[in-house]
Parts: structure tokens; C-alpha cells; sequence
């Protein structure tokens, strides 16, 4: 029996930190290969959870791949979401845990998917660092500046006078 606080699919946010979900595995994908940010490879893998409220995106990375079944209900202890690409991801993190549950989650609800709505994405740092470390100066292919007639290297020169 889970004994700490639930949040809701329906209720996940782009923010959501610190979350706990009881929630029905309804698919888990294929493994896929990809570089991680400091160009070191990591297997990711996606699976649909849901609950009575909505379905979302989870993220599997690594060693949690082949954990967890189609049919299991699972608990996410400690997850939090992140978008890729626009789009809601329930992650469970190095801080976080992710068990088989022996708990009923109930009628599923397919008809809301937390991972269709797509979000304006910030761009965010690209690592611990902060943004200075990997050129994530103004303009240039992250603000959508430069191009024809653009700002682009106007403001990066800028902000280098800045730093």
C-alpha cells in the first residue's frame, strides 16, 4: 500500500518536481540509443502510464529499461517532469524510484494524454555549468536570431562584453 501523497496524471505539470504517481503501464517501447550531454551514450526507453485521470510519456533511461511490464501498475516515488521537445515526460531520476505496486489504479483514462499537449519549451542550461560554459550566448540557432538581415552575431559580441 502506498502510503505518501499522490499527484494525479491529469495534474502534472511542465514543472512538477518531487511527484509521486500510482499508474497502469498500458505500453513500453523499444530501447533506443542516444547521446546524452556530455556526448556519452545512454539507452532511452518510453513507455505510456496512465491513471482514472489521463495517460503520460515515461521516461526510461539505462538500467530501468526491461523493469517494467505492459499490465504492471507501477509507483513512482520522487519523479519529476521534463519536456522534450515540447511535450510532458514523467521521469523518475537519479533521486527518485520506481517500483511494481501491488495497488489498483482503476479504469484507465485514454482519452487525456499529458504528452500530446505541447508547451513553449525554455530553453534551459546545457548542463550544471550555466549557459556561458556551452556558447549559449544571444542570438544564433537558440533565440532565432541570425539569418538573413538577423542580429545574431551583432549580439553575440555583445555579450561577450557582458561576461
Amino acid at each position: 500500500m502506498v502510503d505518501k501523497p499522490l499527484t494525479k496524471v491529469r495534474d502534472l505539470t511542465p514543472n512538477s518536481k518531487q511527484v509521486n504517481v500510482l499508474a497502469k503501464v498500458l505500453s513500453v517501447g523499444e530501447p533506443k540509443e542516444v547521446m546524452g550531454k556530455f556526448g556519452d551514450p545512454r539507452k532511452v526507453c518510453e513507455a505510456v502510464v496512465g491513471d482514472d485521470t489521463a495517460v503520460i510519456t515515461l521516461s526510461l533511461w539505462n538500467e530501468q529499461i526491461g523493469t517494467i511490464a505492459k499490465d504492471e501498475t507501477i509507483f513512482v516515488d520522487n519523479g519529476y517532469v521534463s519536456l522534450v521537445r515540447g511535450h510532458m515526460r514523467l521521469n523518475v531520476g537519479r533521486y527518485g524510484n520506481l517500483s511494481k505496486s501491488t495497488d489498483s489504479v482503476g479504469e484507465i483514462n485514454q482519452g487525456l494524454d499529458m504528452s500530446q499537449q505541447e508547451f513553449e519549451s525554455e530553453r534551459r542550461s546545457f548542463g550544471g555549468g550555466g549557459f556561458r560554459d556551452r556558447g549559449g550566448y544571444g542570438g544564433g540557432r537558440y533565440s532565432g536570431g541570425g539569418g538573413q538581415g538577423g542580429s545574431g552575431g551583432r549580439d553575440r559580441s555583445d555579450s561577450y562584453k557582458r561576461y
